[in-house]
Order: structure tokens, then sequence, then C-alpha cells
């Protein structure tokens, strides 16, 4: 197993927290746009230091995108927490397990890991940080030798009735195999399958769909068997599942990009990039 190495692009690299201080901005990035921007209710600790943050965070890794525009200061602009299956000892359980019973893919084999507390600056969200975050996943997929990978994804707000279109079309078209389908815990389960397939303006969903679940979907992501609700949030969020193998094929043929510069041999070369 290989280590994860920094890429540069431009004046953007992607790479781990290395400290602390790193991990921070990524929670205060977190608490900026969950808290302030999506409406999210923070708890008083969180308020008090302006960052998301919760017990996973010490057991997680932490992708962030780091902007040196300003050459003064380095700053978080994108950011992404990774947990994995062998990371497991300090808290005993992935944090989906809070919303589904993901035990399907704890026994499915192979090396897995969680995505979570996705998120970009607003005045970043373009698509040179996007590619570049989702670049930083692919490689460390790699590093890893990572065979599944899963998550929640969210739509705004908490009225399942009011994203019947998205939710049935995403029930309907893009549900896992049972092998592979965490199912939302009895008491938060609600059902995606809302109206029939004749009645889905799948032109209107495919372009209103969030650009994360977009993005899932173009790696050959699954989802879960119904939604959960979180109020804390003030999101409704659905279940993701992402086989590594369809990752990397799709990831080559849907996302071309020049290869950021890297900081070894700081020569271009050509890469495609893999939410």
């Amino acid at each position: 197993m290989g280590a994860f190495e920094s890429v540069i692009a431009g004046n953007q690299t992607i790479r781990l927290a290395a400290c602390e201080q790193e991990i921070e901005a990524a929670q205060a990035l977190r608490y900026r746009v969950f808290y302030e921007e999506m409406g999210a209710h923070p708890l008083p600790a969180m308020t008090a230091s302006g960052r998301d943050f919760d017990a996973f965070d010490e057991a997680c890794d932490h992708l962030v995108v780091i902007d040196q525009s300003d050459k003064n200061k380095s700053v978080v602009v994108g950011t992404y927490r990774i947990l994995r299956d062998d990371q497991l000892g300090k808290t005993g359980e992935f944090y989906s397990a809070n919303q589904y019973d993901i035990s399907v893919l704890k026994t499915h084999g192979g090396a897995i890991m969680e995505l979570g507390r996705s998120c970009v600056d607003a005045a970043f969200r373009n698509r040179h940080t996007m590619q570049l975050l989702w670049r930083g996943i692919a490689e460390y997929v790699a590093v890893h030798n990572i065979d599944l990978m899963f998550g929640c994804a969210s739509f705004n707000g908490i009225d399942p009735k009011a994203l019947a279109q998205p939710l049935s079309y995403l029930y309907q078209n893009h549900l896992a195999p049972k092998p592979l389908q965490p199912r939302a815990l009895k008491d938060r389960y609600c059902n995606m399958a809302l109206i029939p397939p004749e009645e889905i303006d799948r032109k209107q969903v495919l372009s209103s769909l969030p650009p994360l679940i977009k993005g899932y979907l173009r790696l050959g992501a699954f989802v879960g068997d119904g939604a959960v609700v979180d109020h804390q949030f003030n999101t409704t969020d659905i279940s993701i599942v992402v086989k590594a193998d369809l990752m990397t094929g799709r990831y080559a043929k849907h996302y071309a990009l020049d290869r950021p510069h890297s900081p070894k041999t700081d020569r271009p070369s050509r890469l495609r990039r893999a939410s």
C-alpha cells in the first residue's frame, strides 16, 4: 500500500489534512456551508466555536482542497471526510449506521470506506475545484485498495413529499441490488417510491438533482431503500453506494481533464477525474 500524495493544480492543492489546524479549518468550512448557508441547526458548542464537529472527526481522514491564490495564506475551500472499516476502533460504527442498516455492506467482503461531510466554499464551486476533490477521492481509493464506497447524500428540505419526483426516480432507476442495499432504519424510514414512473418528468429530475448526487450517478452509484429526514441538517438524505471498479472506469470516461502537476515531477500528464 502506497502513501497518499498531494496533487497541485494551479493555485490549489488536494491532500489529507496534515495537522489539527487544517482539520479545524475544514470544520469551519463545514459550519459556514451547512449551518450559515443551508440552514442546519448547530449545537451550542458548534455556534461558540464556529465549527461543525462530532465524535467521528478524530477517527476519520480529512481530504482538503487548499487554495493559495493569496500567496500569504492558505485557505481550505473544499473537504470530504473519509472513514475506512479499519479505522472503526475509535467509533465502533460508521456514521451512516445512525440512519441506515448497512450490515450488507460491512459483510460484503473487501475494504470499504464511508464518505461524508462533503462541501465546497461558495466562492470556489466551480468545475476546477470539484474535479480536484474527486481526483483526491480516486487517489485515496487506489492507495487503500478500496472495493466499496458509501455514504449519504442530501436534498435540501425535510418534506419527502416535496421531493417525490427525484426520490421516485432514484428508487425506480438506481436502487442497489439486495447484496449491496442499505435500508433506512425502521423508525426513520421514508418511502421513496411516491409516484409511478409514468408521472416522472425525467428531464426535469435530471436537471434539478443536486450536483453531488449527479456526480455519484455518473460513477455508477446505487441508492439504498428509504430516505431519512435529518432535522438537524434540514435535509432529506439518501444512501449512496459505489463499487470501486465501476468508479474507476466511469471516472476515466466522464471526467476528462489535464492531470494536475505532480509535486514530485512538476510535469503535466493526462488523467481523468473520479461525490
